[in-house]
């Protein structure tokens, strides 16, 4: 979605705020149609579920506190939904993307569901349950650039939702003054970052110590490993380092990545001067006065 002010309209169609819920954006002919997986018997003789659309699932991964994804596509949505709803077991909640102002046809849909899936792989933000990633279909070019701006409206309103797979770090234009370091002497360690919209971004090249201590908490051990897998994380030269720029929820969360350990982001990442985020972000706003702020403790959060 271009980079503007827009704004989006959640019409809660039952009355249950955690029940079907109808997403619109302005200028903007699509429609998505969110709700949990409970509830699609009562809500699917709903119009829109009989258009032709694509759709994501959603739900826990088997091992660990996150989520998973699959995305796909129907014409219409409603048969996949409900085989879904019989034979795929991790997902809890749904959402899909159909036009208000006509049907998309197949081929559509079919280049949504390619481009969602290309961009969430290169997101690796979140376990995907596709197994293969379809065949782009050919389209004429009126209609590729047509989906394509369908796309970037999909692409702006899922995170407002909750849902953070496709998102990509913020284009690395940082300042000196803004870049943040981390560093640990007695590992050999050494990274940089900035704070951004989705948490904290660690920057390509920034190294990852090989060992945790016995503490650490289980999830960083566990997104440790899945940054591994994915290639996040990988062996460069002989030294661990991140492949590509990643964003996490916290800079705490990002140097308990980086060290191996609990970690407090605030008092760990610091700019050329040494001064910490912490003084940093208390320099930013003014101190109530006979306040005195507690140090906090290491986090991962």
């Amino acid at each position: 979605m271009p980079q503007s002010p827009f704004s989006i309209r959640i019409f809660v169609a039952d009355g249950d705020p955690d029940g079907l819920r109808l997403v619109e954006c302005s200028n903007w002919v699509g429609k998505a149609p969110l709700f949990p997986r409970s509830h699609l018997p009562q809500v699917k003789k709903r119009d829109e579920f009989q258009q032709t659309g694509v759709y994501l699932l959603l739900g826990p991964e088997e091992v660990g506190d996150s989520d998973m994804l699959y995305i796909g596509e129907g014409d219409p949505v409603l048969p996949r939904l409900e085989s879904h709803f019989a034979k795929k077991d991790f997902w809890t909640r749904a959402v899909f993307f159909v036009s208000s102002a006509g049907q998309p046809n197949k081929a559509h849909v079919q280049y949504l569901e390619h481009r969602l899936i290309e961009i969430a792989k290169d997101a690796k933000r979140m376990a995907l349950d596709n197994i293969q990633t379809p065949s782009r279909p050919t389209l004429a070019e009126a209609d590729q650039a047509d989906m394509e701006v369908f796309l970037e409206y999909i692409l702006g309103i899922l995170p407002v939702l909750g849902i953070h797979a496709f998102e990509q770090p913020p284009v690395k234009r940082v300042s000196a003054a803004s870049r943040l370091y981390l560093s640990a002497p007695n590992k050999g360690i050494q990274g940089s970052g900035t704070e951004s919209s989705q948490g904290f971004t660690v920057f390509e090249g920034s190294d990852v110590s090989p060992t945790e201590v016995a503490s650490i908490p289980v999830t960083i051990t566990q997104i440790r490993a899945k940054l591994r897998a994915a290639g996040v994380i990988g062996d460069v030269d002989g030294t661990l380092k991140f492949t590509q720029d990643y964003s996490f929820s916290s800079p705490s969360q990002a140097a308990c990545i980086i060290l191996g350990r609990s970690a407090n982001g605030r008092i760990e990442w610091s700019d050329q001067a040494g001064r910490t985020l912490k003084a940093i972000q208390e320099a930013q706003v003014p101190q109530a006065g006979g306040i005195t702020a507690a140090r906090a403790p290491a986090s991962c959060c």
